[in-house]
């Protein structure tokens, strides 16, 4: 008996495919804990950070009732990009079992779901750790690497009066990208 090549239907009980993932608006508290889980060099986030500001705004990236997938976007963290135009993907979070392209797929799903949600804004920008990862995700999903790559932050010490980065922040070198909205 002959059988197809592919699974017919919805694919199981996992996604066959990244096309097979709906992309949602998620609460802040729901993307820090699959961020949590996922997040291969950042898993830890501080939910006043991501709610500081006047926009931020979680997705996830569901299939059969759970989760693949979260991407966490908010006010800029760096104070002279914050111009009202543009706003930061803090975090992307991908599950060990999510398809093949769900990363890029989730970047450019989200891309209009915040044009959408956020008429005013015009871009979206994150830092790559370069030291860590090469930007294949963000060159696929159309994103362009602007400025000089620059040192990691320097980490706050206990009773320092400058911003907090805190122990939370990567020492690997930063890259920045930027797309369009």
């Amino acid at each position: 008996m002959a059988q197809s090549l592919f699974q017919a239907g919805g694919g199981g009980s996992i996604p066959t495919s990244a096309l097979c993932l709906r992309i949602e608006e998620i609460s802040m508290r729901e993307a820090q804990d699959l961020n949590r889980r996922w997040h291969s060099l950042l898993p830890r986030t501080d939910l006043g950070n991501l709610l500081c500001g006047n926009m931020s705004v979680a997705y996830g990236a569901l299939y059969d009732g759970k989760m693949y997938a979260v991407a966490i976007l908010s006010q800029p963290i760096v104070h002279a990009m914050c111009d009202g135009k543009t706003i930061e993907l803090r975090r992307l979070a991908i599950c060990y079992e999510a398809p093949k392209n769900t990363a890029s797929r989730m970047m450019a799903i989200v891309r209009r779901l915040v044009k959408k949600k956020m008429p005013h804004l015009q871009k979206i920008i994150s830092y790559l750790a370069i030291d860590v990862h090469e930007g294949t995700i963000y060159k696929a999903a159309g994103w362009k690497p602007v400025g000089d790559i620059t040192a990691a932050r320097p980490q706050r010490k206990r009773g320092d009066k400058g911003r907090a980065t805190g122990p939370l922040q990567t020492t690997s070198r930063k890259q920045r990208w930027e797309i369009l909205l």
